[in-house]
């Protein structure tokens, strides 16, 4: 009788730490869509979370450990926004406006913070790699199969499809969303692989 106890309090314990480990990311995600990097300390984060400094070190080492932590775990959240059809423009572009609504501010801030802060850099490279597969998954119709001509078709579509031109729209010019998501699809549509191709 006594090894069940046993099997169930080591459960439990894996569950408490799994649940303290995910209040932890969930509250340093929300200090870093408000904050600059720097103004988020790990004192900070502890105190969102409810826990110790030293129960966030214990987890993640640090700040560079807790921000590639952040960056893995908010990235199956981000796939399930961005699920699109592909081929279907409104829908690709209604669902990328859905991430950059809730993210694109926070995305921005570590943009301009990737050049000093080599964690973020590494994070960085990861969600360029993540957007051009997304890129290639949703428009596989239009795109040429290989070669010289995909990558220009694809950086045109990443061009067309970039948070910086979301922050410059929506931020920036204060252009509305529904408005912004017009212009982008218009963009997207004015992009001929055919012509790229050329």
């Amino acid at each position: 009788m006594k090894a069940p106890a046993r099997t169930y309090s080591l459960g439990a314990r894996a569950t408490a730490m799994e649940a303290t480990r995910a209040r932890i990311l969930d509250a340093a995600f929300g200090l870093w869509r408000e904050r600059w990097y720097d103004d988020v300390t790990l004192a900070d984060v502890a105190a969102a979370a409810g826990v110790s400094v030293q129960t966030v070190v214990n987890h993640f080492g640090g700040k560079a450990g807790l921000v590639e932590a952040v960056a893995d775990w908010m990235t199956p959240s981000v796939e399930a926004v961005r699920d699109a059809p592909a081929g279907d423009l409104p829908r690709i572009v209604a669902a990328l406006f859905d991430d950059y609504e809730a993210n694109g501010e926070a995305t921005f801030r570590w943009n301009a913070e990737a050049a000093r802060v080599p964690p973020i850099a590494g994070v960085l490279a990861r969600a360029r790699a993540s957007h051009r597969r997304w890129l290639e998954r949703v428009f596989a119709d239009r795109l040429p199969a290989r070669g010289a001509a995909r990558e220009r078709a694809l950086t045109l579509h990443y061009a067309a499809t970039d948070v910086y031109l979301w922050k410059l729209w929506r931020l920036d010019l204060g252009v509305s969303r529904p408005d912004a998501e017009r212009a982008m699809r218009e963009l997207l549509a004015g992009i001929d692989p055919r012509r790229s191709a050329r």
